[in-house]
């Protein structure tokens, strides 16, 4: 996630921090010191801090049921409104999805029992003004955790209620029809709450905000999948296109660059293999830093996977996903580089595909069934 820095690796996850959770240190810090000073402040970022230290147990406990299927989490972000564990594949057994996604919110559940245990019972109802600096500190972080379980199981992408929502449909129907539903529902809560902030409260625009894209990229990514499910990566892949050779500098790509629409150039070398892949930002980032007479060498993307042609194209998507590649590349039987798959001309594919009219039904039975 673009705006996010790593600030520890634990189980082979990345922890990154967006930089929009600093700025709402500082908000928390200002605003309990106009109530109560420095003191006031220090508690209050201790507090906000110990809340993100639940949101990662919250979701370490995706992670670990994940892992039980094999899944992989490469890192997780957090942001002002929560984490974000990025699996490397999403499970489309209802079953498997439904205990991942129910595993964060009962960590949630687990942490705020434990901490009404050592309280001596549940909190009264000034125990759960979490915003109240004269609360007692894990009074506030037991109503966090109920908190954080209840708003996660509300039933919208990218929150966990919407995964629950699709393995629930997905009993019943497709993955790709249920992963519809659930979304069109997620974007139905996403407008209800973006109401709701009009009235007074901006968190809820920027939650609202936040839940629409996650439902939109949701959809957008199974219909991708489903798509490429039925072809095979020469039905896609991009065989007209600009490449660069390792002996290659940046001036030379930035006279591809613009002569031709790529973003992706592959550098190959003399016996035709591909080396790895120059993306059109790395190659601004590399003039910014080092000028034009910089190699290429430096600043691509190297160990990029190489698929045959008949293999299949949801193979090339998945190493795509997963990996978080520029681009996969496609070789001939003797290794040589003819083509390259991205997930933009992937999304080409499905855009056309949507477009195309659909077959005309039979004409209706008036007797019932369809006409003969």
């Amino acid at each position: 996630m673009t705006w996010s820095f790593p600030i520890g690796v634990v189980g082979g996850t990345v922890i990154r921090l967006h930089v929009t959770f600093l700025l709402l240190l500082l908000w928390i810090a200002g605003a309990h010191y106009a109530q109560g000073g420095g003191q006031a402040a220090l508690q209050g970022v201790a507090f906000v801090v110990l809340a993100f230290v639940c949101v990662v147990l919250h979701e370490f406990g995706h992670i670990v049921a994940a892992r039980r299927y094999g899944i992989q989490t490469p890192d997780i972000t957090l942001l002002p409104i929560g984490g974000v564990a990025r699996l490397a594949r999403i499970p489309e057994q209802p079953g498997q999805e439904l205990v991942i996604a129910i595993a964060g919110p009962l960590v949630n559940v687990v942490i705020a029992v434990l901490l009404w245990l050592i309280l001596g019972g549940l909190p009264t109802l000034a125990g759960t003004e979490v915003q109240n600096p004269g609360v007692d500190l894990l009074a506030r972080l037991a109503s966090v955790n109920l908190f954080l379980f209840l708003f996660n199981l509300i039933p919208a992408f990218p929150m966990d209620g919407g995964r629950v929502l699709r393995a629930l449909l997905a009993y019943r129907m497709g993955f790709g029809r249920a992963t519809q539903i659930a979304a069109s529902v997620g974007q139905g809560v996403a407008f209800l709450l973006g109401l709701l902030g009009l009235f007074g409260n901006p968190l809820l625009l920027f939650i609202a905000l936040f839940v629409y894209l996650g439902a939109a990229s949701e959809a957008h990514s199974v219909q991708m999948r489903q798509v490429a499910r039925g072809m095979l990566v020469e039905d896609a892949m991009i065989t007209e296109f600009a490449r660069l050779s390792p002996n290659s500098r940046l001036q030379d790509a930035v006279q591809e660059l613009i002569r031709t629409t790529q973003h992706e150039f592959p550098v190959v070398d003399g016996a035709g293999r591909l080396r790895g892949v120059l993306t059109r930002d790395a190659m601004i980032r590399a003039l910014q830093e080092q000028g034009p007479d910089a190699p290429v060498l430096d600043f691509m993307t190297r160990d990029i996977p190489v698929v045959q042609p008949r293999q299949s194209l949801d193979e090339a998507l998945r190493l795509l996903q997963e990996n978080g590649l520029p681009a996969v590349g496609v070789a001939d039987a003797e290794g040589r580089l003819s083509g390259f798959i991205t997930l933009e001309n992937i999304g080409e594919i499905m855009m056309v595909n949507a477009a195309r009219p659909r077959p005309a039904a039979p004409p209706a039975n008036p007797w019932g069934g369809a006409a003969q």
